[in-house]
């Protein structure tokens, strides 16, 4: 596990970001929670809008409507004050593994990924492990420069969340 020390002092996991492939983006991080609570933070509406957007961003996560099951759907829609229209990302549950494995698309345009999710428990920690495949070299270039510094900040933001869920 790679841990650091965050301001307060308490220790952190830093994130892995790996191209598999031209199309293929790898990311891992361990989180100090049980796999049960990281899969809840993932799934459920009212603890997404807490950790999916970077604070440090500006933007507000106003809408989030989750289905998780294979074949249902997702929708997060977000505003930013400099923006003067909302933003929305939406896709479909490919495959649903409770506590473990979530596969979905990501509709919101051509580019878009399908992202694979797995998460697995080890002494009270999860590692977690996010794929995504992208339909070219060029879409993963162009999301990639978008999520380089804000992944980082929300996978930290899902980390306090775990602590006041009680992990």
């Amino acid at each position: 596990m790679d841990a650091s020390k965050n301001e307060s002092g308490a220790k952190t996991n830093r994130m892995t970001v790996e191209r598999k492939s031209e199309r293929e983006l790898v990311m891992t991080r361990t989180f100090n929670g049980p796999a049960r609570l990281v899969f809840q933070a993932w799934t459920t509406p009212e603890l997404l809008k807490r950790w999916w957007v970077p604070k440090s961003s500006g933007a507000t996560l106003i809408g989030c409507e989750v289905d998780v099951r294979v074949g249902g759907g997702y929708r997060f829609e977000f505003a930013h004050p400099a923006a003067e229209q909302t933003m929305t990302f939406f896709g479909k549950y490919l495959e649903v593994i409770p506590n473990a494995r979530l596969v979905w698309t990501n509709e919101e345009s051509d580019d878009g990924a399908v992202s694979t999710l797995t998460i697995e428990e080890k002494d009270g920690h999860t590692l977690l492990t996010l794929s995504e495949l992208y339909p070219s070299q060029e879409a993963l270039d162009r999301a990639f420069e978008g999520m380089e510094d804000g992944m980082p900040e929300s996978f930290e933001q899902l980390d306090e969340l775990l602590v006041v869920l009680g992990a």
